[in-house]
């Protein structure tokens, strides 16, 4: 999922260095989601072993 997240802001980068700043919002946007998503989901693994242990 992190690796989806950083390919979209790769996109993102190059689209607005290109000038087309509509592809560009749009894959920010979907990298942003991608990254908090992988970030929640990152801590409730961590709780659920420390939790376990």
């Amino acid at each position: 999922m992190l690796g989806w997240a950083l390919t979209f802001f790769v996109v993102a980068l190059i689209a607005g260095v290109l000038g087309f700043g509509g592809i560009a919002s749009a894959s920010a946007g979907v990298a942003q989601v991608l990254f908090f998503v992988f970030l929640v989901l990152f801590v409730a693994t961590i709780v659920a072993r420390a939790v376990r242990s």
